[in-house]
């Protein structure tokens, strides 16, 4: 417990201050955590990183992450897009200069971790380029939903959710966890108004709270079925006593590009 206190204040004290000044400092932070996260995928899957298609697929990851456009004006708006595709292209490349012992399978792998992970960030520093507000309401009700869905579950819990996935999650608990995030929503909103913050009305912010919270729990999930896949318990170590990366952003790199196509920001 000392371990996970430690770590959390000193991962906070880096973490906000970027969050707060954004532009260039929320780029490179989640640009940096792209590229940890790839390495946390193929570490699970017991890949070199340093592989041909393991910088491949870091590579996609930050052409998606880090806005080039924004800094090369030769790119069209939508460049980080194409160098991606790219990538992809050099990974199919591979197949034929490989003479097929390199199969589509194999370069399949790298483009979905870029993809995961890319997007996923991208859209986390997409959050903070439209206001310091939506990026830190998608915060409050990702911790929201993890925090009520554990008290709710401990204490209620009886049904299992997704037992051959995650044995300790509990339908009751994921209850508890969307309720515990509308909750949390109304209160920012009461302070931050939804008219103010994300030009939406109150209701339709909330109702869609309850469709952040459901996929910030899938996105928990999707995280615990690819370790059981890989039998590994956490993604990483980078961060002592709470594992990887991808186990503190799992459930945000569903609920980000969701809220970004939902309009919200």
């Amino acid at each position: 417990m000392k371990t996970r206190v430690i770590t959390a204040v000193v991962a906070l004290a880096v973490f906000v201050p970027i969050v707060v000044k954004g532009g260039l400092f929320i780029q490179i932070l989640a640009a940096l955590m792209a590229t940890v996260g790839v390495y946390e995928l193929f570490r699970m899957k017991n890949l070199d990183v340093r592989s041909f298609e393991g910088v491949l697929s870091i590579l996609g990851a930050i052409f998606l992450v880090f806005p080039f456009q924004n800094y090369l004006s030769f790119l069209p708006e939508n460049g980080s897009w194409y160098l991606f595709y790219l990538t992809v292209l050099i990974l199919l490349g591979a197949l034929v200069i490989s003479k097929n012992s390199y199969t589509i399978e194999e370069a399949g792998f790298p483009v979905i971790t870029s993809l995961y992970v890319g997007v996923g960030f991208q859209s986390f520093v997409l959050a903070r380029q439209d206001s310091l507000q939506a990026l830190f309401f998608a915060l409050f009700i990702v911790w929201a939903t993890d925090i009520g869905a554990y008290m709710f579950g401990r204490k209620f819990g009886k049904h299992k959710l997704a037992p051959e996935v995650s044995p300790n999650k509990t339908i009751e608990g994921s209850a508890g966890g969307i309720l515990s995030a509308v909750v949390v929503a109304a209160i920012f909103l009461f302070i931050y108004p939804a008219k103010d913050t994300f030009n939406l009305s109150t209701p339709y912010i909330l109702i869609m709270t309850v469709v952040f919270s459901i996929f910030g729990q899938f996105g928990d999930l999707v995280e615990s079925s690819i370790k059981r896949y890989f039998d590994v318990k956490d993604s990483g170590n980078i961060l002592p006593g709470h594992g990887g990366i991808l186990d503190r952003f799992d459930s945000l790199l569903f609920v980000f590009p969701i809220m970004h196509l939902l309009g919200v920001f």
